[in-house]
């Protein structure tokens, strides 16, 4: 695969996508990063030997969101009639969402600067998120006249709670990577030199787990936010029953027996 808006690395079962645009601030609503980012996505779900998906930027910022010069001129999605961006949004960056949040292995967002609109969103969209001690976060859209147009009132009150995911759309303002940590959006804060590291072991430890039971955990807390219990115990009960006869399941027990690190092969 050859990519040119990102950059697509692949080591030790972690693939990572590196928004590869810093002159514009990683911006992510032109036609081919929507579709680097979605192939990608694409890749990461169909290779079974792929167990977790880091997402970052390229320094100086993780994705200031939605290109504002291209909102001014009306170009590129943001061209034509109220009818014709509304169908825009659908062809372009709303494919982003539907290709993050639909990526089978557990997703890590790297957030090494500035994750404002469209960019925050793409954070959110990762199951975790690991922060630089210079990242800011900002649900920004009302301060230019717009809504969260690529899924943001879907991931924002999920990850934060429906209150402060209500005074963070309607104030704008921008936070701190420390104020994100308190209020839940990301899961650490670190040092920015350490940031890659960090986000690295911890996508190894996850790695290190059985790769089928790794993803169908995913799935299942998935659908535990729109299943009723009974429906989710039925499909834990499924899950559950394909993960004692794999060979990954008797090999846990067996090093757990023998006082051994497991290798599990995915079968």
């Amino acid at each position: 695969m050859e990519f040119n808006e990102i950059m697509f690395n692949i080591e030790n079962g972690i693939a990572t996508i590196v928004l590869n645009r810093p002159e514009n601030r990683n911006v992510i609503t032109s036609h081919e990063m929507v579709s680097e980012i979605e192939t990608a996505c694409n890749y990461v779900n169909q290779d079974m030997n792929l167990k977790v998906l880091i997402i970052t930027g390229k320094d100086p910022a993780f994705s200031s969101g939605g290109n504002v010069k291209e909102m001014a001129a009306k170009k590129g999605m943001f061209s034509g009639t109220p009818a014709q961006i509304m169908v825009n949004y659908k062809r372009f960056v709303q494919r982003i969402p539907r290709a993050v949040h639909t990526v089978e292995v557990p997703t890590i967002a790297a957030v090494n600067g500035a994750a404002v609109g469209a960019g925050c969103d793409l954070a959110l969209m990762c199951d975790m998120r690991i922060a630089s001690e210079k990242a800011k976060f900002g649900e920004t859209f009302l301060n230019v006249g717009l809504i969260p147009g690529d899924g943001g009132a879907y991931f924002l009150p999920r990850v934060v709670g429906m209150a402060k995911a209500c005074e963070l759309t309607f104030t704008g303002d921008l936070i701190s990577a420390d104020e994100a940590l308190k209020i839940g959006l990301v899961n650490n804060v670190v040092a920015h030199d350490d940031l890659m590291k960090k986000t690295i072991a911890l996508a190894e430890k996850i790695a290190s787990k059985p790769p089928e039971a790794l993803r169908m955990a995913k799935k299942l807390i998935y659908m535990g936010q729109y299943m009723q219990l009974p429906e989710l115990l039925e499909q834990s009960a499924s899950f559950q029953a394909l993960c004692h006869n794999t060979q990954d399941h008797f090999e846990a027990l067996n090093a757990m027996f023998e006082k051994r690190q497991p290798i599990f092969k995915g079968r």
